[in-house]
């Protein structure tokens, strides 16, 4: 079995004999592919979230941090 044959080969994002969706930007300098987000970065953007709201209730209004007299 070679790594073409695999179907968990990191190449393979949908099934084996599905197209792949590839669209070109900047005269083909530029290749997307349709894929899956991984944890880790869903993981970063949920912190993202917590700490903007965090930071929205403990700091909302006046002047700003170290601001006020």
């Amino acid at each position: 079995m070679t790594d073409e044959d695999d179907v968990t080969h990191p190449q393979w994002t949908e099934a084996p004999h599905a197209e792949p969706e590839i669209e070109s930007f900047a005269g083909g300098e530029i290749q997307s592919f349709h894929g899956r987000v991984d944890a880790w970065l869903l993981g970063v953007y949920g912190v993202l979230a917590v700490w903007g709201v965090y930071y929205l209730i403990k700091f909302w209004g006046g002047l700003g941090p170290g601001q006020g007299r």
